[in-house]
């Protein structure tokens, strides 16, 4: 056993913190006044599992922007998020209606269906958007017993793709949902990136245009970790805290993820993070489509850029920046910019694509 006295007990740095890449805004630390805050409400005690001073003021933050009936209940992350508020929404024998290409379907390890016991009813959509038409291809056997029943649609703000869509489609979505007796859930993991981009407030496509419930992201924009279910219409819900419990979701010191969303929120943090990431991925394809041999396959409308390439092109230039496949067969990458995206690092990318693409 070692001795107390010669263990280091220093800080060491593991990483290069100039380093940067395209994989994921998740990649990104914390935003220095979300640290902060953080330090801020270190201090003393406080009361544990959502009495303290900082999530009762989450409340009055969240009022200001989704409503004065909008509640907010933190959680530790954007799949707990979602399996918290597709439960709150569903019956045991529910389903929910989704794109194909949602996150709840592809990237949460079946989370949604094995942890929240419900089903998934999926939509092949050619730019992650779901529309009524599109809803109607699985909004139907009601009365069916022999098939899981549709209770609520899910969609993606903005989309896992990068589309965002306009309050005017949402509405569309939930006027249509709430007429065939469905609710409407909204992931928000990159909402912030959404607003800025629409250059509208988040109550424009959420609680005003008919939203139930909200999953609020925080960590893809500058916080160290948390999340938070927002619910908007209190009668679309049930016993939403004793789902939260349930599902492994309620921090014991949740000063510490209020507060994080408190100080995106209670000023202009939110924004001034997301406008910078979308202004980063707008530079990044400006760039890239001065490549020859480079194809950019959606609208780059927040902070992600789909392209597609030749895969040993790729492959090399993995080698100096992170970033992943999307759909490795057929040759397309997703490149993610973050709240610290520096042009600089954007212009080296570009170079180093067109290094790759021309040798």
């Amino acid at each position: 056993m070692a001795d107390p006295a010669t263990v280091r007990t220093d800080a060491r740095r593991h990483h290069d913190p100039q380093e940067r890449g395209f994989a994921s805004d998740n990649y990104a630390g914390a935003h220095p006044e979300i640290l902060a805050a953080l330090a801020l409400a270190n201090g003393g005690h406080q009361v544990a599992y959502g009495g303290d001073d900082y999530t009762e003021h989450l409340q009055r933050v969240m009022h200001s922007h989704f409503g004065p009936t909008a509640e907010a209940f933190p959680v530790f992350n954007g799949t707990g998020a979602n399996v918290v508020a597709l439960q709150a929404l569903t019956d045991r024998w529910g389903a929910v209606i989704c794109a194909e290409s949602a996150h709840i379907n592809v990237d949460e390890g079946g989370a949604p269906e094995r942890m929240g016991g419900l089903k998934l009813l999926t939509v092949p959509t050619p730019d992650g958007k779901l529309t009524p038409e599109l809803i109607d291809r699985q909004a139907y056997g009601w009365d069916d017993e022999h098939r899981a029943m549709p209770q609520v649609v899910s969609i993606t703000q903005n989309t896992e793709l990068g589309t965002v869509y306009t309050p005017d489609e949402i509405r569309a979505i939930c006027e249509h949902a709430h007429e065939r007796g469905m609710k409407v859930h909204l992931d928000g993991a990159r909402i912030a990136n959404a607003a800025a981009s629409l250059d509208v407030p988040m109550r424009a496509f959420t609680n005003v245009v008919g939203v139930d419930v909200l999953s609020f992201g925080g960590t893809k924009n500058g916080a160290l970790f948390g999340e938070a279910v927002v619910v908007l219409n209190p009668d679309s819900v049930r016993a939403m805290k004793h789902l939260r419990k349930l599902s492994m979701q309620l921090a014991s010191k949740m000063r510490f993820v209020s507060v994080q969303l408190e100080a995106l929120l209670s000023r202009d943090l939110w924004l001034r993070n997301a406008r910078h990431s979308n202004a980063m991925a707008q530079r990044l394809a400006e760039g890239v489509r001065a490549v020859d041999g480079v194809e950019i396959l959606y609208p780059v409308q927040a902070n992600a850029v789909f392209a597609r390439l030749p895969h040993e092109v790729s492959e090399r230039l993995q080698k100096r920046f992170r970033f992943y496949f999307w759909d490795e067969a057929a040759g397309d990458v997703r490149w993610m910019c973050a709240f610290d995206t520096r042009e600089e690092d954007v212009d080296a990318f570009v170079l180093a694509l067109k290094e790759e693409m021309a040798r």
